[in-house]
């Protein structure tokens, strides 16, 4: 105990110290996050990559404990395969993520990545190789403890990204998590886990110094697959050898919050007929600031449902009866019921809207799908301004505007086209603001109006125009770079 008190002191300075320089690098080199989008709720300009000293603050203490303590060196051999799974596939996942958060990585690569590191640890022997069974003994897997290990793997390191939504929500959560595993292996008497969960914890620590609201600094997908990784990690080789009925059970009530903000984001997806992987803004967060709860209390909110989580899934490891294991998981359930229904998930009245919605999301991704490809074809200015006045048509707007080469429509140096607009004030239109973000800076922006208020405040409708508006700035940006004329005079307006 007195090596992992050493650990959790050695990561907490490490991560705190090294953050502020990360944090500095990342402004340099204009690695941030705009904040330019309605998924994003923080506002302003945010450094990014803060995950590197989350990463760093977790193996540096355990490399130095490493050459300065014998006894850890022999843990370190006795566990060897642990020890080379963490070791390999954590920098792995964290390569990954800076990859993800200066270059930006596509569902496939990450993925492909995701499953190849997950992979490698089932051959590290980190195996899901039963399954709770509350009335019963564990079902064996079998042959599908490799599927099972990966869905595993990948599903938490997904989940941890996700819920990554607000100033300090995922260390938090991380941390929750961590400190369940770590009082399990207290426990169970398995001092390696002990030192590791002490190590990600410090990790943890030092780097919500800077990260709780209102945050300087975010962890990006560098801190979050790589915490996610960590986790899945811990808490599968925690209960791996339970002989327990819960099993997998507990690491996955541990993890609880995580994990069903993903099924929900999956499911809700999947019944709206939207992509399972698009961004939208209906997470658990999302829903408690719809409530009315400010930043910071969601936060502290979620922090109380990870401690519960948690707090359940030890009292299971103590149970070795059926019904009571049964009875504990009714009554989770039953709680999770009430705080879905409350946030408005569960409502037993909306099926035909439903219905109706998903096949209207349905026929918008296509339009949406067939202008993107538009636009990757397009020749010249006249040729975007088309595309996107066709966009304007999908989604019922009257007005549409779009602007290039200026944020303020005050400015001189700017394309701008317009059509619909000039209605002479007989008709007040409701006009939402799209912002087009390059690689590192606002480029423009597109305006849409509608003759009906909240027609433009649809949620759907906000993703899919967003995700609409990320390629028309991809496609605005080459054209300008070959745009000649363009770049010689300056200044241009042409009026629609």
């Amino acid at each position: 105990m007195r090596t992992a008190t050493v650990a959790l002191i050695l990561s907490t300075i490490c991560a705190a110290i090294l953050t502020p320089f990360i944090r500095r690098w990342a402004l340099r080199s204009n690695l941030l996050d705009h904040a330019l989008s309605a998924r994003k709720v923080h506002g302003r300009p945010i450094p990014r990559l803060g995950g590197i000293a989350i990463v760093i603050g977790f193996f540096v203490p355990l490399l130095g404990l490493l050459f300065l303590r014998s006894e850890v060196g022999a843990m370190f051999v006795a566990e060897r395969d642990l020890m080379l799974g963490l070791f390999i596939g954590g920098p792995l996942i964290a390569a990954l993520g800076v990859y993800d958060d200066i270059r930006g990585a596509n569902a496939g690569k990450k993925f492909a990545v995701q499953f190849a590191v997950a992979g490698m640890m089932y051959w590290f022997g980190f195996r899901v190789d039963s399954i709770a069974n509350p009335f019963g003994d564990a079902i064996s897997l079998g042959w599908l403890a490799l599927p099972f290990t990966l869905l595993w793997f990948v599903g938490v390191i997904n989940a941890m990204n996700l819920i990554d939504g607000l100033d300090g929500l995922a260390g938090g959560v991380a941390l929750v998590a961590v400190a369940t595993t770590f009082a399990i292996s207290v426990e169970r008497g398995h001092p390696l886990m002990i030192l590791i969960c002490a190590s990600v914890a410090g990790a943890i620590i030092g780097f919500l110094f800077y990260n709780f609201n209102p945050a300087s600094i975010f962890m990006g997908d560098t801190g979050s697959m790589f915490l996610g990784f960590v986790l899945a990690a811990s808490a599968l080789r925690t209960h791996q050898k339970s002989a327990t009925a819960v099993a997998v059970l507990v690491p996955a009530i541990a993890l609880g919050l995580p994990i069903l903000d993903t099924l929900l984001a999956m499911s809700r997806r999947a019944v709206r007929g939207q992509p399972i992987f698009q961004a939208d803004r209906e997470h658990i967060h999302h829903r408690l600031l719809a409530k009315g709860f400010s930043h910071r209390q969601a936060v502290l909110v979620l922090y109380g449902m990870c401690v519960f989580f948690g707090s359940v899934s030890v009292v299971l490891t103590f149970v070795n009866s059926g019904a009571q294991t049964a009875g504990i998981i009714v009554a989770l359930a039953a709680v999770s019921f009430f705080f879905l229904r409350r946030l408005g998930y569960i409502r037993f009245e909306a099926g035909r809207a439903l219905s109706e919605k998903r096949k209207r999301n349905r026929a918008w991704r296509a339009e949406v799908r067939r202008l993107s490809r538009g636009l990757q074809t397009v020749l010249s200015l006249d040729d975007l301004w088309g595309v996107v006045s066709s966009c304007a048509k999908v989604f019922g707007a009257r007005g549409v505007r779009l602007e290039l080469g200026a944020p303020e429509p005050s400015s001189p140096r700017a394309v701008r086209f317009e059509a619909g607009f000039e209605t002479g004030g007989e008709l007040e239109l409701h006009v939402r603001r799209f912002n087009l973000v390059g690689p590192k800076a606002l480029i423009g922006f597109l305006e849409l109006g509608w003759t009906q208020r909240g027609v433009g405040d649809d949620a759907d409708a906000t993703v899919l125009i967003e995700l609409f508006c990320d390629e028309l700035a991809e496609s605005s940006e080459h054209l300008r770079a070959k745009d000649r004329a363009f770049q010689r005079n300056g200044p241009r307006a042409t009026l629609v």
